[in-house]
Order: structure tokens, then C-alpha cells, then sequence
């Protein structure tokens, strides 16, 4: 039997990496879902490609009319939610002397704000039992050049879901995170990098990966499975790093 048979699951951020990678994997095992991100062209491209229940929702959730109407289709489509899945955000790089008002604004509009108000309109619809997952990063956990504000926002993501995991315990409601690594998606060519820098970095965190490698969309998606499904029944308000060991050692 299918792992999430029925189920309905909210996906932002997935017209790209691992919301996407996860949307395939949650409609292959019986998962009504629902994919949101900002880029109507991207959505509808990739659904294209797509096999089962699925609806799309251009909303940006740096808005909070946004999240409003990406819950308010999403259950008038399907009903109650089973599965809030908070990935979509951005991580463009700036030296903290070079740090504008507007590059603060712009990430905690997305990773903070976003996931925080989503989580707000969803409550009264997702079922008891239900999970919460959001995609955070190791980033909080280690110091890299140029993604202090990044890290914070991350830093703030994980701190707002040890809160929730406690005010939802009397509903039966999972919360947990994922932390990737160095995985190979769309954000890094989001950070305004030329090609030839960007290749650079990518190969110095390869370097410090005890696996010697990127993660893969796919293999992130596989934790999301994990902990939407019931195999992950009593693992709640943890954050597991996918990173291949690189917050580790």
C-alpha cells in the first residue's frame, strides 16, 4: 500500500529542487497534492511531467494574502490538510558590511515570514495527526562567508518550530525539520554569482562533505517521505540533516 494513500499535502516552493523531487514522490505514493511557488510559467512546465491528484497555486509567501489564498484553494479542492510541507526560500549571498535593508527583508520575507504565516492559516485545516515539515538548513549550525543573514533566518525557522511542536502536541500534529547540505538544486544559481565562482564554492563543499559529494533533490525528498509518512510515528520537532555528514565532523 501506498505510504501517504488519500493523503493531501501542501508543497510550497515546489516548481524547482526539492519541492518538486518531493511533489513526484508524495503523488507516487497516493498523496493529493498541492503545489505552490511564485512562477506560474515554472508550475505549469513541470506539471506537464506530473502523474496524479495534483493542483496548482501560484502564491508567493512573502505575502501574506498569499498564504491566505493558497490555503483557502487548497482545502476548497481537497478538504483538510494532512501534510504541510514549508520549503520554498532563498539564500543570496552578502557580507555582513555589505548587508542591505532590503537584502534582510527579502530573506526574512521568504524563509520566516512565509513559512511562519502559512503555518497560521493552515492550523485550523490540517487533521489532527497531521505532520508539519519545514525545509531549514545546516547553515545555523555552521559559519559560511556571505550567508549570515541566510543563517539567521534559518536560525529563526528552526526556533518557531520547537515552539509549534509544543503548542500542537495536544492535536497529535508532527512537526519536524530537514536541514540540508550542499544538495544540487536551483538556489545556488539564485545567488547572483558568476557561473565560474559559483563552480568554485560548489567544489570547496563538496570538499568538506565526508561523502565527497552534493546531495541530490531526490534524496531529500526520500526524508520528506520519511517523516510525512507513518514510519516516522514517533519522531516529532526534531531537525534531521541530509548534508552527508557535513555538520558532523
Amino acid at each position: 500500500m501506498n505510504k501517504l494513500e488519500n493523503k493531501v499535502a501542501i508543497i510550497t516552493g515546489a516548481n524547482s529542487g526539492i519541492g518538486l523531487a518531493t511533489a513526484k514522490l508524495y503523488l507516487k505514493e497516493g498523496a493529493k497534492v498541492i503545489l505552490s511557488g511564485r512562477r506560474e510559467e515554472a508550475l505549469k512546465e513541470v506539471s506537464k511531467d506530473l502523474e496524479g491528484d495534483f493542483h496548482i497555486v501560484v502564491a508567493d509567501v512573502a505575502k501574506p494574502e498569499d498564504n491566505v489564498r493558497l490555503i483557502k484553494e487548497a482545502t476548497a479542492k481537497y478538504g483538510k490538510i494532512d501534510i504541510l510541507f514549508l520549503n520554498a526560500g532563498i539564500a543570496p549571498i552578502s557580507l555582513t558590511t555589505d548587508i542591505t535593508e532590503a537584502h534582510y527583508n527579502e530573506i526574512f520575507d521568504i524563509n520566516v515570514k512565509g513559512p511562519i504565516l502559512a503555518t497560521k492559516e493552515a492550523l485550523p485545516h490540517i487533521n489532527d495527526g497531521g505532520s508539519i515539515l519545514f525545509t531549514n538548513s545546516i547553515v545555523h549550525q555552521k559559519g559560511f562567508d556571505g550567508l549570515s543573514v541566510y543563517s539567521a533566518s534559518k536560525g529563526a525557522l528552526r526556533a518557531f518550530s520547537r515552539v509549534l511542536t509544543s503548542e500542537v502536541k495536544s492535536r497529535g500534529i508532527r512537526v519536524n525539520s530537514i536541514a540540508p547540505g550542499p544538495i544540487e538544486t536551483a538556489i545556488y544559481d539564485k545567488m547572483g554569482l558568476p557561473q565560474d565562482v559559483l563552480e568554485e564554492m560548489g567544489k570547496g563543499f563538496a570538499e568538506q562533505v565526508p561523502l565527497g559529494r552534493f546531495g541530490s533533490s531526490e534524496e531529500v525528498a526520500k526524508t520528506a517521505l520519511f517523516l510525512a509518512s507513518d514510519d516516522a510515528s514517533y519522531i516529532n520537532g526534531v531537525e534531521l540533516e541530509v548534508d552527508g555528514g557535513l555538520s558532523q565532523i
